[in-house]
This record gives C-alpha cells, sequence and structure tokens, in this order.
C-alpha cells in the first residue's frame, strides 16, 4: 500500500527511512545500541550501563531492539543470556557522526555543552515528525511548492487542508519556511542541510553502503564523501538531563568519539554565531 502519491520507488524509499527513524528514534534507544556496541553484555551489564533508566524499562526497549532485528538475544544457558548488536546495528553506527554533523551546523546551541548522543537525539526527534521525511522530499525535490500541491504528494486520500499542521510544524522547526499566508514553502538552508542525512538513513535502510548516499536521487550531493568526524568521550555522564535544551545559535568545532567510551560529557566551546535566525529548535 502506498504511503505517499510519489512514484512507487520514492514512495518506498521513504517509506523505509520513515521505519528506520521508528525504530532508532525512541527514547534511549541509541543508548543502548551504543552500550553494547563493544561486545555482547549480561542483562546486569546493560543495566549498569544505561543506570538512568527505571525498572522495567529496559526490558522491552531490549525486547523492541530485537524484534527490530538491531539487537541479538543469546541464551547460552537458562542462567546466561547475553544481549548483542546485530550487523545491521553495526552498519547504523557510521550514520551517527553524520547527524552530529548536521546537529553542530544548524540546531540552535544551548546554555550547556550537549553530548554527541544528545545532537544524535535531538535531530531524531525533528525528522520523525508525522509526515516530515515525505514533506522533505517533496520540497527538495522542487524549488518551492504550494500547501495543496504538497497536500496532493503527500496526503492523496485525504483532505488537502490537514497538511497544515505538519508544515507548520516544519516551519516552527526551522527545517521549513515560507514567505507568509498562501505563499509557496520550501526547505530552509537547515531543510536542505538534511540532505547527507537522509540519504545516509536511506541507503542504511535499503542494506546499501553509505557511500551510495551520495549518489541518492533526491538527497544525492555532487560531491562524494561525508565529514564523518570521530567522537571523544569523558566520563559518562551519571543521569541525562530530561528537559529539552535552551534555544541556541552558532557553530561549533568538531567533536569526536574514542572506542572504548560511551557518551561525551562536553564539547569544544563554540565561536560566535554564523545563523541569523539561530537555527532550527530543538
Amino acid at each position: 500500500m502506498a504511503l505517499t502519491g510519489l512514484p512507487p520507488e520514492t514512495d518506498a524509499d521513504i517509506t523505509r527511512v520513515t521505519e528506520a527513524l521508528a525504530m532508532i528514534t525512541p527514547r534511549w534507544n541509541m543508548r543502548i545500541l551504543l552500550a553494547l556496541r563493544e561486545a555482547p553484555l549480561r542483562y546486569s551489564e546493560v543495566t549498569a550501563k544505561v543506570s538512568w533508566l527505571h525498572d522495567g524499562q529496559l526490558h522491552p526497549k531490549l525486547q523492541a531492539l530485537c524484534e527490530a532485528g538491531l539487537v541479538q538475544r543469546t541464551e547460552h544457558s537458562p542462567r546466561h543470556v547475553t544481549y548483542g548488536i546485530t550487523d545491521r546495528a553495526t552498519a547504523l553506527l557510521p550514520v551517527l557522526p553524520v547527524i552530529v554533523t548536521w546537529a553542530e551546523t544548524y540546531l540552535e546551541k544551548p546554555d550547556r555543552p550537549l553530548s554527541p548522543i544528545e545532537q544524535v537525539e535531538d535531530s531524531l526527534t525533528l525528522l520523525t515528525r508525522r509526515h516530515a521525511a515525505a514533506i522533505l522530499w517533496v520540497l527538495k525535490s522542487r524549488e518551492d511548492a504550494s500547501a495543496r500541491f504538497v497536500a496532493t504528494q503527500v496526503l492523496p486520500d485525504s483532505e488537502w487542508t490537514n497538511i497544515y499542521p505538519p508544515l507548520r510544524q516544519l516551519v516552527d522547526d526551522g527545517l521549513v519556511e515560507t514567505s507568509g499566508s498562501g505563499r509557496p514553502y520550501r526547505l530552509s538552508a537547515a531543510g536542505d542541510g538534511l540532505g547527507s542525512v537522509l540519504g545516509a538513513l536511506s541507503a542504511w535502510s535499503a542494506g546499501q553502503p553509505l557511500t551510495q548516499a551520495a549518489h541518492h536521487p533526491v538527497w544525492g550531493r555532487p560531491k562524494t564523501g561525508t565529514d564523518q568526524r570521530m567522537w571523544l568521550s569523558n566520563t559518562a555522564r551519571r543521569a541525562p538531563t530530561t528537559t529539552p535544551a535552551p534555544g541556541r545559535s552558532g557553530q561549533s568545532t568538531p567533536v569526536s568519539w574514542r572506542r572504548g567510551d560511551l557518551f561525551s560529557h562536553a564539547t569544544p566551546s563554540r565561536p560566535a554565531s554564523a545563523l541569523p535566525a539561530g537555527g532550527p529548535r530543538r
């Protein structure tokens, strides 16, 4: 069954990316995958790695990740069970620096430094807005488009005015812009900059190497290669904050990640803003 009114191959591409986002975006999922990336762990060891999860929260998340094919549960004996990431999850990890690069460039800067994993979580939340992927696809394919046209492509079987809430949300998020009521919609610089992220997610969800992202028919770029920054981690945080970060503006110097550590607690100081509007909101 078609998700949109777009050509079948495009519809299938958007569907795969939407399903991939639904698997990895739920809170703590990416942190659990990172906790398991070095070696399979027993349940108690996973609990120690993600100690901020309350009792009863970890098991259903591990079960969901197993069902998604990202985590493998291995029963060595009735009393010895381990959890480890699959090859599919391992292939996802190189996408994370791509997301962090976009977040550091376009998202508002908070008053406190954010770890790379927080940057990933904030970015994925924006992409999982209702109909976000399909709307971004349509607007990338055209220089600008009316709300009615976007509706015919994204919601072909619905009243066309239903497109306004998700469009307004993307405008509020800073990924889409318009000159005013009744005027065409277009991608903002931040929305257009998502090409590397959506291209990488498209390649991963289709089981292709990430190098194919540069050749994506919609999001591909003339230049090959992506700014794949390594992450440098200090000690893991005792408990992640659950409060959204304040608004921010500006760009930062690259952050890096070293295997063997889990999450970065601090990022380098950021120079003055290069984004007049402060970037998309978190």
